[in-house]
């Protein structure tokens, strides 16, 4: 199921997305400046879609969850 950009669903989504990298991962990084935090995100979306439970996706994280979806 995709979810065209504009509508509002998809705003909910990048705002709980936001929510979730500050709560998450920000908060707990160390960030002295936006520079190191730049460098930081990689590893932090990777984690994100890699390792972090997703409720809505049944606790799995996202990686996991499409790679069950595409094999059913």
């Amino acid at each position: 199921m995709t979810t065209p950009v504009t509508s509002p669903q998809s705003n909910g989504m990048a705002e709980s997305f936001v929510k979730t990298l500050k709560r998450d991962y920000a908060k707990l990084a160390d960030r002295p400046d936006s520079q190191t935090v730049m460098e930081q995100l990689p590893k932090w979306f990777d984690d994100y879609n890699s390792y972090h439970p997703h409720s809505a996706l049944g606790y799995l994280p996202a990686k996991l969850f499409r790679e069950k979806r595409a094999v059913n």
